[in-house]
Formats: structure tokens, sequence, C-alpha cells
């Protein structure tokens, strides 16, 4: 079986608002106020060329996506770097292709390529499996917000991919 992890291009705008658009639909169903839930193909095509949007391809196929964000969604919190739209294609959930591309983007792009100590997330608590889950692959949570949008309370979650430079990290803070 073959599998390519990649950066998307804007060729690829379509079938990834396909994928986000199915692989959000719980998030319509729970009313929340997340953009990927509803993202149309602008808004695909400018976060493919505004971020690093990631691509898991199976026999040629886009099976899974993750985006690194390049704004500053969180950057009144912390410094750490941000993935936001994560999708599986549902027809292809359960076979481990989001832990893969989760794994990969931690891995060979947070900590190696931009040489960060951990990496941050958001997610709702109302989600019925969102935070348990991340939870499992070792994140927590280091801010809880309610952001009066019916949204509920979310939480900014974070998971050291270096433990050793984010020793250092903290033990430069606490030293300052």
């Amino acid at each position: 079986m073959s599998e390519v992890y990649r950066l998307a291009g804007l060729e690829d705008a379509e079938r990834l608002q396909v994928i986000t658009y199915e692989a959000y639909a719980l998030i319509r169903e729970l009313e929340l106020h997340w953009p990927a839930a509803n993202a149309d193909l602008a808004q695909i095509q400018d976060n493919v060329t505004q971020n690093e949007c990631y691509v898991l391809e199976v026999e040629g196929k886009i099976v899974a996506t993750i985006t690194l964000s390049k704004g500053d969604e969180v950057k009144a919190i912390t410094d750490l770097p941000f993935i936001k739209w994560f999708a599986v294609d549902p027809g292809e959930q359960g076979k481990g292709y989001g832990n893969k591309l989760l794994t990969w983007v931690e891995d060979a792009i947070i900590r190696d390529k931009v040489g960060a100590p951990a990496v941050t997330l958001g997610t709702a608590q109302k989600h019925p499996w969102l935070l348990p889950m991340y939870e499992r692959r070792g994140y927590e949570s280091i801010h809880a917000f309610d952001p009066g949008n019916g949204d509920g309370v979310m939480h900014l979650l974070r998971k050291v991919v270096n433990p050793a430079q984010f020793s250092i990290m903290n033990a430069s803070v606490t030293n300052v």
C-alpha cells in the first residue's frame, strides 16, 4: 500500500472541501462555529495558500488532511505552533489514517522541521469524543474559555513533541 505525506496544492482544493465538509458533519450538528465545518471552495483554497495544509494520500487518493496555521489564532496565549482543520474522509475512518497523519505532522513537521518543543490545537468540550481522543494522544488542556458564541467551553490543548527542548524552554521561562 502506497502512503504519501505531502503539502496540499490548489489542485487538491476540491477533494479537500469534500473531505472536510463530510468529516465535519457532527460539528455542524453540534452547532459549533468552526470555520472548516462550512468552508466553501474559496476558503479551502485560502487555507491551502495561506497556511501549510498537509495531506495523506493512500494509493493516490487523499484520505486525511491537517493544517499548520500561519495565523495568530493563539498568539495571545502561546507562541507554539497551532494545528487546525484536521479531517479524515468518513469512508476511510477507522483505518488509522488520521492517527498516522497527526503523528507525522507532530514529528516530521512540528518537531523536526519547525523545531518547536510542543504543538497546540483547539477543541470543544461538548464534542462527544474529540477531547478524550486528544488526551489519549498526550494532549493536555492549557487554556479553557467560553467564546460566548454558543460553542460552550473550548480547550486549547498542548502536546510536547520534544521533551528535552520543552524542559529547556520551561527552565528559561522560570528563570526570567
